[in-house]
């Protein structure tokens, strides 16, 4: 017979559940449909969303025809949060591309251009932690012509962006305006290697182009190796069908 004390080995705690507010959001330079330029109002329409989670597209940063600013900056600031910003276009002191914004701690991992056969596109990968958990998370902008989007979506699932050694396997959000339906070979090349959170929660939904009367499904929000899906939405207000000519899109997941 054994005498000896039974030890009990307590059970690893698992890490709590976050939930997550992401947007990806179109913002045509700031212009709104009223042909208004007003950054003020785009960091208004994000405010009163609440993300945690931030990607933007079309963004001008010192260029003339939106007055020389730098809009990346100028949102980030009245949000109060970081951002790294990527120029895919570049003319001299002129940039516009993308930028992925959050209150939480925010490291740039790349940003590159995409092969391109008309305006430049790129994209932008950052590491974000989420109470001490690493959340890698991409934004990107995809061209307008059908065999270039093919060709940019097979390079960002491949081992240069989503399936890079440093990402592959980990908790990963990719986001964007993708300039492709549901139906397009570029939009079924990035859904067999993540999931769209749309098209789980509600397609009808989450239509955001154009702004004043949604048709198309072109802005996405793709998870893959953590994040829990939980609902997404393209918000519809009288504010954001002024704001921009595309609706943001609101995503929410458990993480």
């Amino acid at each position: 017979m054994n005498d000896r004390p039974q030890i009990s080995v307590p059970t690893p705690a698992k890490a709590p559940t976050r939930r997550l507010k992401i947007l990806s959001y179109n913002v045509h330079s700031c212009i709104g449909t009223d042909r208004k330029l007003d950054p003020a109002r785009i960091a208004d329409v994000i405010a009163g969303l609440e993300p945690d989670i931030i990607g933007l597209q079309e963004l001008d940063v010192g260029r003339r025809r939106s007055g020389s600013i730098d809009q990346a900056h100028v949102i980030a600031s009245l949000l109060k949060m970081h951002f790294h910003f990527h120029p895919a276009l570049k003319v001299e002191d002129e940039h516009y591309g993308d930028a992925i914004l959050t209150a939480f701690p925010l490291r740039l991992v790349k940003a590159d251009a995409l092969p391109s056969y008309g305006e430049p596109r790129g994209a932008i990968w950052t590491e974000i932690d989420i109470d001490g958990r690493p959340l890698q998370v991409f934004n990107t902008h995809l061209g307008l012509f059908r065999r270039e989007r093919l060709r940019q979506s097979a390079i960002l699932t491949g081992p240069e962006w989503i399936s890079h050694p440093d990402a592959l396997g980990k908790p990963r959000l990719l986001m964007g305006d993708f300039n492709s339906i549901p139906s397009s070979p570029a939009y079924q090349r990035l859904t067999a290697t993540m999931r769209d959170i749309s098209a789980e929660t509600g397609k009808l939904a989450s239509r955001s182009f154009p702004s004043r009367f949604p048709l198309l499904r072109l802005d996405h929000v793709f998870v893959s190796d953590g994040p829990k899906i939980v609902e997404a939405q393209a918000v519809s207000t009288p504010m954001t069908r002024l704001a921009s000519d595309h609706l943001p899109l609101l995503a929410t997941v458990d993480f």
